[in-house]
């Protein structure tokens, strides 16, 4: 399990454009279906990595409790699912519904919208204001499989909470740390060089 940092990308930065397959619901998802939400939270995820099943379940709670402050989250799984096929877009709708997902979760199959968003490890989370302007790039909390810290979401839930109530950037962002994004061969982006 290696640990592979998120490349924090610029903050100000626009939402990169998507539009992909949910995988529980079947239906075209884009980012113009986020215009006018107080905010967009979109992490790349994928149902096997130790990192995303370690904050998952408080994840997904974190999720349903911030939709009723109009913050709205997108998954995106990007790996390549012939070599990882418990990452399937069939497998991702188990795990959606055993979970109740309240969320989409879509599949990145050409790994095009991984690279936009300049996504590098699962997880790797993007958060961005009403103007779908990146205003958090980083961590979860101080979890990591193993290492005995509380799974509670304290660093997002930090930045949602300064959003939300101040229309504030949190100053202090420390990068995501998880699995690489399994990339198909010859598809590796150079923003690693």
């Amino acid at each position: 399990m290696s640990a592979t940092p998120s490349t924090m990308l610029d903050l100000g930065t626009r939402a990169p454009d998507f539009q992909l397959t949910d995988a529980l619901s079947g239906r075209e998802v884009s980012l113009d279906d986020y215009e006018g939400a107080e905010a967009l939270l979109v992490v790349f995820m994928c149902n096997h990595c130790p990192y995303v099943k370690h904050i998952l379940p408080e994840f997904v709670d974190l999720a349903r409790e911030y939709a009723s402050r109009g913050v709205e989250v997108v998954a995106v799984s990007s790996n390549d699912v012939s070599n990882y096929p418990d990452d399937r877009p069939e497998k991702m709708k188990e795990l959606g519904e055993e979970l109740d997902f309240p969320f989409p979760y879509l599949y990145d199959e050409s790994q095009e919208v991984a690279r936009r968003y300049r996504a590098a490890c699962t997880p790797d989370f993007f958060l961005f204001d009403s103007d779908l302007e990146l205003v958090y790039r980083g961590q979860f909390d101080e979890s990591r499989p193993g290492n005995d810290e509380p799974v509670d979401g304290s660093d997002l839930r930090e930045a949602l909470d300064l959003l939300l109530e101040k229309g504030e950037t949190l100053e202090r962002q420390k990068p995501s740390m998880g699995c690489n994004i399994k990339w198909k061969a010859g598809n590796e982006p150079d923003y690693f060089a």
